[in-house]
This record gives structure tokens, C-alpha cells and sequence, in this order.
């Protein structure tokens, strides 16, 4: 009798040692990402169905690789006798019914960045931008107006508007969920309000079970 209660002791410390060890096993931990680190592939992965850095990144890149191929780019920027065109950035509308601000301030800064670094435009800051527009008091809205945008535009020598947005479809399907992003970019002359350029590029997130 006293031999298995000792057995039945042993047993329940054993097993109880076992559930601290896998406990601290399991313990979460912080990692580092990216290129230089030993996870260079961790911001690859989805983490949810939200839009993360690399959807904005492809989304991004999709639009303004089709804008730089496209006739408009070759005729009226790269082909352009005078001074590089000055293009300005209206913000890009938020049509989904997520809380982007973030992502959004991630993508207009990127729109931003790459048309800088191409060389042949002239970019507009955007904080400058804002700052004008308060100092005029005209409406600031992610809404490309076209009235506001000429007032704008007169100020400070734009050509060119590159506006547009970012709209979702979401299904869903037993436990699966899928949501279907977008962004739809258009460069509009300011003078004429004539669109010069415009493409979607797409990309697709899913939980699945």
C-alpha cells in the first residue's frame, strides 16, 4: 500500500513537472525580421486578412510599374521638352469598411517615396501640401475634387494629380473568410481634368480551415 501511494506521487510530480516545462517551452518571445536577421522571411507570412506591409507593397508596386510603362509616362513625363512635370498627391480614399489610417499613411508615403526616387517628376510633400490647404482654407477631403484641386494646383505649379482608392469585397463561406482588395490609382492632368493614366491592381487574403 505504501508502495503505490509513493508510485502515485511520483507519478503526479512527474507529470506536473512535465506541464512546467512545456509551459515555459511555450513561453512567446520577441524575434527580429527582415533582411541582415536570421528570419529574413518573417514579414512574408499572413498573420490575418488585414492589409499588411507586404499587400501595400505589392499593390503599390503593381499600379505605379503599369504607370511608368505606360504611354502617358513615355509621352507626356519622360518624353516632356521643359522641366520635369510637377505631380501632386491627393490622398487615396479609404471605400472599405476597415480602419486603415495607418496602412493608409503607408501607402500614400510609398506612392510618395517611389515617384521621388524615379527621377522624372517633380513631387509635391504632402505635409506641404496639407499645410496649404489649411492656409487657404479649402476643403481637405480624400476625395479628389476637381475645383479644389485647380486652386491647389495653381499654387504650386501642378500638373498632375495622382489620387484614387482602396475598396474590399469580403466573403464568407462555412469557416472560411476571404477578402479581396484594390487599388484603383488614376493621374488627372489639373488644368483639363482629363485623366491621363488609371489601373487597379489586386490582391486576396483567406483564413481557411
Amino acid at each position: 500500500m505504501h508502495t503505490s501511494r509513493v508510485s502515485r506521487s511520483s507519478l503526479c510530480l512527474i507529470l506536473l513537472a512535465g506541464t512546467l516545462v512545456g509551459g515555459l517551452g511555450c513561453k512567446p518571445k520577441a524575434v527580429r525580421g527582415g533582411p541582415g536577421t536570421d528570419n529574413p522571411n518573417l514579414d512574408a507570412g499572413a498573420m490575418g486578412t488585414g492589409l499588411d506591409r507586404e499587400d501595400i507593397n505589392y499593390l503599390v508596386n503593381e499600379n505605379l510599374n503599369a504607370m511608368m510603362a505606360s504611354g502617358w509616362w513615355a509621352r507626356d513625363v519622360q518624353g516632356s521638352m521643359s522641366d520635369p512635370p510637377i505631380v501632386a498627391i491627393w490622398p487615396i480614399k479609404n471605400a472599405t469598411t476597415q480602419h486603415l489610417d495607418d496602412q493608409m499613411l503607408t501607402l500614400l508615403s510609398q506612392i510618395e517615396t517611389t515617384l521621388v526616387n524615379s527621377g522624372a517628376v517633380s513631387v509635391v510633400s504632402r505635409e506641404r501640401q496639407a499645410e496649404m490647404v489649411a492656409e487657404a482654407q479649402m476643403q481637405n477631403t480624400d476625395i479628389f475634387d476637381p475645383a479644389t484641386a485647380a486652386r491647389l494646383g495653381a499654387q504650386i505649379g501642378a500638373k498632375y494629380y495622382v489620387t484614387g482608392k482602396v475598396t474590399s469585397n469580403e466573403e464568407r463561406f462555412d469557416n472560411e473568410r476571404r477578402v479581396q482588395y484594390s487599388l484603383f490609382i488614376q493621374v488627372i492632368e489639373v488644368e483639363t481634368s482629363l485623366v491621363k493614366f488609371q489601373y487597379t491592381s489586386e490582391r486576396s487574403k483567406a483564413i481557411v480551415r
